[in-house]
């Protein structure tokens, strides 16, 4: 596989290339000292790829699954035929995205399965079931991932099938060597967008695998789930454990919001007089009118259930139907939580603790 060196003094350059035909988006931090993605114009030459940052405050999720997406609009004219639907156009162009972590690229790859159908990584949309808003948006975008050095201290992608340098998801992977970037396209449409740079050579590829180890050597918290796999469903609902997060969790949703893998939607329409639009936001398996029947009923109306619906979801209901963790240890979830919630000590008790009497059900 082809690599290629981009000497940092020529990033600029190099954006400004893609920019003239491509919506490009890098990470940038705000006047809040949060760390974001912006549209490349706004951001400082010198935020652009700043392997300090770590992850942004919020995922890029967004850039394939908005927060709000409006699906279709339709007008109601008894004249002319009754209801007239119209679903809402496609991206007009591509865009590229840089600077993305490999846990956030592993996360896309994990929704792929979800929204796209089929298995996880395949984000064509020709499966039965595919979500045509996804496979369009995610066709239009092009993820250029940036290799972690200084995986932050609540990280452990490794522990959920990731790494550092870990490149499923991306359409290419940058490593930062100091003064210039190692690039490798991972895609034709990776590879089409990095034509003409410099060929890497040897000592490149080495030092790039050089920091690849040193990062990984960072990660040295294990999590262990192999008890996760083998126990049933009910034995693990059953665990002390989930009185004792009802206790302290406050259901904000706070982690549901900052986690790249949250998929949970709500479906509204908004009428003004004959026309409308339908709209698809994110909701959170911790809001309380997330289950609630039309009837008044339900079936997750405390916050024990909720709480422990979302950890279950995440480390057993979608390993056990789709093959791979519902998480990519981003770790963001441990740094928004207000009461200091930590999923890889959540992890670790249903891993290991023993189960209490079977008195609550699924």
């Amino acid at each position: 596989m082809d690599s290629y060196l981009l000497a940092k003094d020529r990033l600029d350059a190099f954006i400004s290339r893609l920019a003239a035909s491509l919506s490009v988006f890098v990470p940038a931090k705000g006047q809040d000292g949060l760390w974001s993605y912006v549209p490349a114009a706004r951001a400082a030459p010198s935020d652009a790829l700043t392997p300090e940052g770590g992850n942004t405050n919020m995922s890029p999720k967004s850039f394939v699954f908005p927060q709000t997406e409006v699906l279709l609009r339709f007008d109601n004219r008894p004249g002319e035929g009754g209801m007239i639907l119209r679903q809402e156009p496609g991206p007009a162009g591509r865009t590229v995205v840089l600077g993305v972590r490999p846990c956030d690229a592993k996360a896309f790859s994990m929704l792929d399965g979800i929204f796209g159908g089929g298995a996880s990584g395949d984000a064509s949309g020709d499966a039965p079931g595919a979500d045509p808003y996804w496979a369009a948006r995610r066709a239009a975008t092009i993820f250029f991932g940036l290799a972690c050095n200084y995986p932050c201290p609540t990280c452990f992608c490794d522990q959920m099938r990731c790494g550092p340098h870990h490149r499923e998801g991306l359409d290419a992977l940058w490593v930062d060597l100091g003064e210039s970037y190692l690039v490798t396209p991972l895609t034709e449409r990776g590879r089409e967008l990095l034509a003409g740079l410099e060929p890497a050579g040897q000592a490149d590829l080495d030092r790039a695998e050089s920091l690849r180890a040193e990062a990984q050597a960072l990660l040295t918290g294990k999590i262990p789930m192999d008890v996760i796999e083998e126990r049933e469903v009910l034995a693990l609902c059953a665990l002390p454990l989930w009185e004792e997060l009802a206790a302290t969790c406050l259901n904000c949703g706070a982690c549901t919001h900052a986690c790249p893998t949250c998929h949970c939607f709500d479906i509204q329409d908004e009428v003004k007089g004959a026309s409308g639009r339908r709209l698809r936001n994110w909701d959170s398996c911790m809001s309380g009118l997330f289950t609630r029947h039309a009837s008044g009923h339900n079936p997750r109306g405390d916050k024990l259930s909720r709480v422990r619906q979302r950890f279950m979801h995440k480390f057993k209901y979608i390993p056990v139907k789709r093959g791979v963790v519902g998480c990519v240890g981003c770790g963001r979830c441990i740094k928004v939580c207000p009461v200091n919630i930590d999923v890889r000590e959540v992890v670790r008790a249903m891993n290991t603790q023993p189960p209490g009497p079977p008195e609550r059900s699924a």
